[in-house]
């Protein structure tokens, strides 16, 4: 792929419109963008790292957007804060272990496994069960999603941001949490794979996205402070957590 030719701009503008619903919800931006760019003839080896690597530079943007926007607060004494750190810290162990596993266990396992958590985790969260809420729940939380992440570059989003929610936080706070980890926890992942497979993806490839989501990422915070009813929030996020799932499924299954 060249620059400024059609599928450079049609890539571009996929990304703002991912990262503006992955800004603004939590999720869908790997998701998304990895199987199309991969149906229309991308490699997985240029798709999974330039992924990685453009929604840390989106998620910077809307992280500074969430904070001007009042959707989190990322004062270092903040639970927002806290619940990012604690994601992002215990997400680097999760992230080494599966770019080590995406190498040596099937691509259907793995597949298969990233859509039914996807899946179920969103049903959790349409049906309404919460627990209460623990820091142990957070780790978990933050290992499981970010080992989907090195993974297949998503997986991340519908289940730290459902996952939250599911353990009594804030959609909102919840949101802005996910999209801080995100940051270190792509860049983290970008690096590892980068080492691992010992190879630059498409520069243009790179370049559409990271552009693409730099712009998205300053949509989404704001879409995001208009919501003002917290249980339409919250059926958003579980619905789209659970078309991510079914797609990923009829994708794995077709």
């Amino acid at each position: 792929m060249e620059y400024l030719t059609f599928a450079f701009f049609a890539i571009l503008l996929a990304a703002v419109v991912m990262e503006a619903v992955d800004s603004s919800l939590g999720m869908m931006y790997g998701t998304v963008l990895a199987p199309l760019l991969i149906a229309v003839g991308f490699s997985p080896l240029d798709v999974v790292p330039a992924l990685l690597i453009s929604q840390a530079v989106g998620g910077i943007a809307a992280s500074f957007r969430h904070y001007q926007f009042r959707n989190a607060s990322f004062n270092p004494q903040s639970e927002d804060f806290k619940v990012a750190v604690m994601i992002f810290v215990l997400g680097i162990v999760a992230v080494m272990i599966g770019a080590f596993v995406g190498l040596k266990v099937s691509k259907f396992a793995l597949s298969l496994y990233i859509a039914i958590l996807m899946l179920v985790m969103g049903l959790i969260v349409l049906v309404g069960v919460r627990f209460k809420f623990s820091w142990n729940r957070i780790l978990i939380i933050g290992f499981i999603s970010s080992f989907n992440k090195a993974l297949s570059g998503g997986g991340f989003g519908p289940v730290v941001t459902s996952g939250q929610m599911i353990v009594g936080r804030n959609g909102k706070n919840s949101v802005g949490s996910t999209t801080m980890s995100e940051v270190e926890i792509c860049t983290a992942s970008f690096v590892v794979w980068i080492l691992l497979n010992r190879q630059c993806p498409s520069i243009p490839l790179m370049t559409a996205l990271c552009v693409g989501a730099l712009i998205g990422g300053g949509i989404g915070p704001y879409l995001l402070s208009r919501i003002k009813d917290g249980q339409l929030l919250t059926k958003c996020v579980g619905l789209l957590a659970v078309i991510s799932g079914t797609l990923a499924l009829i994708k794995i299954l077709t």
